[in-house]
């Protein structure tokens, strides 16, 4: 069968035509997806900066279906999942990251630390803890490092903590040897009451670490009247005032049953009167009085009265009141009941970071676990 050239002549501009008309569709295309993403990008980005978190993740979702190779879309979404406490999807975002090949090392490693915070804040730590020890030695070690510290601080794991610890200092990423001589303190309570000589060797390593560590001084103290070494016990005290004197102020008890001893009851008595003559403190005053009744109990609590005189204090003002007689006796039971109420709250102690209160103090606070943020006064105090 014979070619006949004239259909070549006449298909060949119709190819043409059809193929500049494909070019054509294909750039619309392009361009148009090009201006959806940004556009719902910076949706997002304005629903965000507007705390309009739903409506961000809806559009940056929108803008990881245009261009779904887009890693730092990906980082956006996946914390913005997080922060909502949808740890699941931030996991996924995070792994799917991991999982592309043509991830940068940097970013991969920035996907890494994500997924870690992913199961950190979802309280998955063993998985946290495994991602995070994949960073060591990256450009992300100190935030790494960080985030396991934090673990192995929920965990009680003191070991781990104070290595991590160690590291953090030798890097020059702050001062950690406060918080290590808290980890010292931790690991002798677990065993002074099987070694109560490792105990003590912990807490004097503690000091030596750090010699303003109150906890270290006021723990060495309990512990060696617990063996019933008194004279050891008042020298760890005597070396807190001279360190942290604020401090001596969570003391009272430990001194009050130092100062049974014949051979320390004056020396207490004098460091107490010290103490408070430098700061005027209720604990201490009330450590004051407990002593001085034996003697004479009318003077003792006229110092309620005379700290009155030096301070508002509704505390000092209730105990005063407490053994005075009214013309009205039969309604003093009445009023100091209120009185006891009404000074309750201002008896307990603040967090200063969060501003938990609680009965007693903490060294390291159960709201927001920062360490040392607790201040030896009563809220009345501060």
């Amino acid at each position: 069968m014979d070619l006949d050239l004239s259909w070549i002549f006449l298909g060949l501009p119709l190819v043409f035509v059809l193929g500049w008309l494909a070019s054509r569709f294909d750039l619309r295309q392009l361009r148009f997806e090009n201006r959806q993403n940004p556009k719902a990008y910076f949706k997002g980005l304005n629903h965000l900066l507007n705390e309009q978190q739903d409506q961000a993740i809806d559009a940056f979702i929108e803008a990881v279906q245009h261009d779904p190779d887009t890693s730092e879309l990906h980082f956006a979404l996946g914390n913005l999942f997080r922060r909502r406490g949808e740890y699941e999807r931030a996991v996924r975002v995070h792994q799917h990251l991991l999982k592309r090949g043509d991830l940068s090392k940097s970013d991969r490693q920035r996907a890494q630390h994500a997924l870690a915070l992913d199961y950190l804040k979802a309280g998955i730590l063993d998985r946290a803890e495994n991602a995070l020890l994949e960073l060591i030695d990256s450009p992300l070690t100190h935030q790494a490092e960080l985030a396991l510290l934090n673990i192995y601080e929920r965990t009680r794991d003191w070991e781990n903590a104070a290595r991590i610890a160690k590291r953090l200092d030798k890097a020059d990423e702050g001062s950690f040897s406060v918080r290590q001589a808290h980890y010292l303190c931790e690991q002798a309570q677990v065993v002074d009451k099987q070694n109560t000589d490792q105990a003590l060797t912990l807490l004097n390593s503690a000091i030596a670490l750090s010699p303003r560590s109150a906890r270290a001084h006021v723990y060495k103290a309990q512990l060696l009247i617990e063996n019933e070494q008194p004279d050891q016990a008042f020298e760890a005290l005597l070396t807190l005032r001279d360190h942290a004197p604020a401090y001596l102020s969570l003391t009272k008890n430990l001194l009050l049953h130092l100062a049974i001893h014949d051979q320390l009851k004056a020396s207490v008595h004098q460091l107490l009167q010290d103490c408070y003559s430098n700061q005027p403190n209720l604990d201490i005053l009330e450590a004051l009085v407990d002593i001085e009744s034996s003697i004479d109990p009318v003077a003792a609590r006229d110092r309620f009265a005379q700290h009155l005189q030096k301070t508002n204090s509704l505390i000092a003002a209730t105990r005063w009141l407490s053994g005075e007689k009214f013309t009205h006796e039969n309604l003093h039971p009445s009023v100091q009941k209120a009185l006891d109420e009404a000074t309750k709250p201002l008896k307990r102690y603040r967090c200063a970071a969060c501003g938990f209160e609680a009965q007693q103090h903490f060294w390291q606070c159960p709201g927001c676990q920062a360490w040392d943020s607790y201040p030896p006064r009563r809220i009345e105090e501060l």
